[in-house]
């Protein structure tokens, strides 16, 4: 046990932070921009963030967190996969709890925090995914 808890926390771990907080930078503006400036519905703000944040996350994690060298067909393959079932995983889940959580509060405010919940669920579910799943070591 001690041992995987060494290889989940081990420098690529951090590289993956790394790479993430830049991420979560260029992503978050443009959900936030398109959902409160352009007035984009919930699912088209949270989208946007992971297809735009995806692209320059596939590059800065293939190549400098996990130094992968393996077939780009195969692994973009796998991380289209990845990011897809944990963005619908993570936002399925956030919605109905931010809804349930602020109940009182406008839709507005819900969605909002869902994002944000929505955004912490998928940072550790792609983590996982991206390191023992797409770029995992042979």
């Amino acid at each position: 046990m001690i041992q995987l808890i060494k290889k989940i926390f081990d420098i690529t771990f951090w590289k993956f932070i790394l790479v993430g907080i830049l991420n979560t930078v260029f992503g978050v503006g443009i959900m936030f921009i398109f959902y409160n400036i352009f007035h984009f519905s919930y699912w088209v703000s949270s989208a946007s963030n992971y297809f735009f944040g995806s692209i320059l996350s596939y590059v800065l994690n293939r190549f400098f967190t996990f130094g992968n060298k393996t077939n780009t067909k195969k692994t973009l393959l796998r991380f289209v996969i990845n990011i897809s079932i944990c963005y619908l995983v993570a936002y399925g889940v956030a919605r109905p709890v931010a809804a349930y959580i602020l109940s009182g509060l406008t839709v507005m405010v819900q969605e909002n925090m869902a994002m944000v919940i929505g955004m912490c669920l998928f940072v550790g579910l792609n983590y996982m995914g991206q390191r023992f799943f797409v770029f995992r070591e042979k």
